[in-house]
C-alpha cells in the first residue's frame, strides 16, 4: 500500500512537471530558435514545422493505426479544433507577434500571454465542467501576479514603441485565447486516445490546415527560399520545442486538469525572462526574483490540487 501511494504521488508530481518543461521549451523556441526564421512568411514557418514533426512521427502512426477505431466523431472534431486553434491560429499569431516586435521588445507579448490561464480556466469550467476549489483561485491568482512582477517588476509594460507594438499586442492576445482554447480541447481530444497518437494527430491536422493556408496565400512558393541553416533550425524545433514538447505536454495533460495545466504553462514567461538575462543580458531586479519565487511556489501548490472533471467520468 505504501509503495502504491508513493507511485501515485510521484505520478501526480510528474504530470505537471512535464507540462512545465514543455512550456519552458516553448520559451526557448520563441527567444532562441524562432528568430532565425524571421525572413520567412509566417504561414510557411508554421506549415514546415508541423509537416516535419508529422513526417517524423509517421512510422509510429502506421504502427498504431488500429487505435483510431476508438475515436468517435466528437474526438475527431476536438483534434481538428486543437490543430486549428493551437497548431495553426495560435502558432501563427504568436510567431507574428514576435516578428512584429523583432524579438527585442517582448514585454507586451509576454504580458498578454499571461491572460492564457484566465481564458483556459474559464473555458475548462464551462466545457469540461472542472470544479475549481477556492484554494485553486488563490494560488492561480498569485501565480499570475507573480508572473507579472517577475516580468516587469514595478514598471509598466512598454506600449510606446509604435504601431507595430499595438499590432503585436493584438496578435499576442489572439494567441493567448487560441492556446487556451487548444488546452481545453486537447484535454477532450485525449479522452479516447493515448498521448503518443494524440501528438501525431495534432501535427497531422495542423499540417493539412497550414498547407491549405500557405497555398491560398501563395507563401508555399517561398519553400525554395529556406536556407540550410533554417532547415537545421526546423529539425531542432521538431526534436525539442515542437514535437518533443507537445509529446511531454500531452503526457502531462492527460493526467491533470486543463486548469492546472494552464497555470503550469506560466513556466513560459518564467523561462523567457531567464533567457532574456542570458541572451540579451537583461538582469532581474529583486522584485522580479520575488515574483519568480511566488510563481514557482504557486505552480507547485496548484499542481497538488485535485480538480475533478465530469468529462472524465462519462
Amino acid at each position: 500500500m505504501i509503495e502504491k501511494n508513493k507511485k501515485e504521488g510521484s505520478s501526480k508530481l510528474l504530470a505537471p512537471l512535464l507540462v512545465v518543461i514543455a512550456a519552458s521549451l516553448w520559451a526557448v523556441d520563441g527567444i532562441v530558435l524562432r528568430p532565425s526564421l524571421y525572413s520567412l512568411p509566417v504561414p510557411l514557418v508554421v506549415f514546415v514545422e508541423s509537416a516535419v514533426v508529422a513526417i517524423l512521427l509517421s512510422p509510429f502512426f502506421i504502427k498504431r493505426l488500429s487505435s483510431l477505431k476508438q475515436l468517435k466523431k466528437k474526438d475527431w472534431l476536438a483534434f481538428f479544433g486543437v490543430a486549428l486553434l493551437g497548431g495553426a491560429v495560435g502558432t501563427m499569431a504568436i510567431t507574428k507577434a514576435l516578428f512584429y516586435v523583432n524579438f527585442i521588445n517582448l514585454s507586451v507579448v509576454i504580458l498578454l500571454q499571461k491572460l492564457q490561464p484566465v481564458f483556459a480556466i474559464s473555458l475548462a469550467t464551462i466545457f469540461l465542467k472542472e470544479k475549481l476549489p477556492k484554494e485553486f483561485f488563490l494560488w492561480a491568482g498569485l501565480a499570475i501576479l507573480g508572473a507579472y512582477f517577475m516580468t516587469f517588476g514595478f514598471s509598466s509594460p512598454n506600449f510606446s514603441t509604435g504601431d507595430k507594438t499595438t499590432i503585436a499586442a493584438l496578435f499576442a492576445l489572439l494567441a493567448a485565447f487560441s492556446f487556451s482554447s487548444s488546452t481545453v480541447l486537447s484535454k477532450r481530444a485525449l479522452r479516447n486516445v493515448d498521448y503518443e497518437m494524440g501528438t501525431y494527430l495534432r501535427f497531422l491536422f495542423a499540417t493539412i490546415i497550414m498547407f491549405i493556408i500557405a497555398t491560398t496565400t501563395g507563401d508555399i512558393l517561398s519553400l525554395t527560399e529556406i536556407t540550410t541553416k533554417q532547415i537545421i533550425i526546423f529539425l531542432i524545433i521538431a526534436f525539442t520545442t515542437g514535437g518533443a514538447a507537445i509529446f511531454l505536454y500531452y503526457y502531462g495533460l492527460k493526467r491533470i486538469s486543463a486548469s492546472v495545466a494552464s497555470i503550469c504553462e506560466l513556466a513560459f514567461p518564467l523561462t523567457a525572462v531567464v533567457l532574456e538575462y542570458f541572451v540579451h543580458g537583461n538582469i532581474l531586479s529583486p522584485v522580479q526574483w520575488i515574483g519568480a519565487a511566488v510563481l514557482l511556489i504557486s505552480i507547485l501548490k496548484v499542481s497538488g490540487i485535485n480538480i475533478p472533471s465530469l468529462i472524465n467520468s462519462k
